[in-house]
């Protein structure tokens, strides 16, 4: 259960969770993307009238439609008619290192592609935020360091607000601009910007363990 939860994303922030299993991460990424309501407070969008988008664990690609087509599936929704171009779709192919790929099949792409292509789908609509719920965590080690560089790169091109999701503390260091701490109940216990004070994984990694016992008291 989440409780006394301030958080706030900046514009053009990547902003990571980090925090323990059972902390609240995947409540907080349904809150955020609108798949549960709050039982209390409220969640302030500002003036943006554009809709967060999810990028899941699994890549839950349509097997039957090619990247391309993977990547403009939002289009087909009334509700992204407003946010959706067309050409994003293949410029968006060009970002993301997989235009070689536009008519390949889902089947016929590794792991770490097909998370390329998620990341294109929600890109795709124009979010005003982009949600990334640990969507390296299924991958080969070797793969999710590369990928983790890579998706710094791009949300750093593409200019967008992005709260990700994740129990790896090298991701976070990699990835994001701000890292906080997600205790459970207690909300946010810690916040780091290793970007501008050079937060060390043992400095992390310290906090947790520190989580961990106090829990367990």
């Amino acid at each position: 259960m989440l409780q006394e939860l301030d958080l706030e994303v900046q514009e053009h922030e990547t902003l990571c969770v980090l925090g323990a299993s059972g902390a609240g991460k995947s409540t907080l990424v349904r809150l955020l993307a609108d798949l549960d309501a709050p039982q209390s407070g409220h969640i302030d969008r500002g003036e943006d009238p554009r809709r967060p988008a999810l990028v899941p664990q699994s890549p839950d690609l349509f097997p039957w439609l090619t990247v391309a087509e993977n990547i403009g599936l939002g289009g087909r929704y009334q509700a992204n008619g407003g946010h959706f171009r067309p050409e994003r779709v293949r410029e968006l192919l060009v970002d993301l290192g997989i235009a070689e790929l536009a008519g390949a099949m889902p089947a016929e792409l590794s792991g770490g592609q097909a998370q390329r292509v998620a990341l294109g789908r929600a890109l795709a609509v124009d979010p005003g935020v982009v949600l990334l719920d640990e969507p390296f965590s299924a991958l080969d080690p070797a793969i999710r360091a590369d990928l983790q560089v890579w998706l710094r790169d791009v949300l750093t091109r593409v200019r967008i607000s992005a709260v990700l999701v994740t129990h790896d503390v090298d991701e976070a260091l990699t990835v994001a601009d701000r890292i906080v701490y997600l205790d459970g109940p207690r909300g946010i216990t810690a916040q780091w910007c290793p970007r501008e004070d050079g937060t060390s994984r043992d400095e992390v990694l310290a906090h947790y363990r520190v989580g961990t016992v106090g829990a367990g008291l």
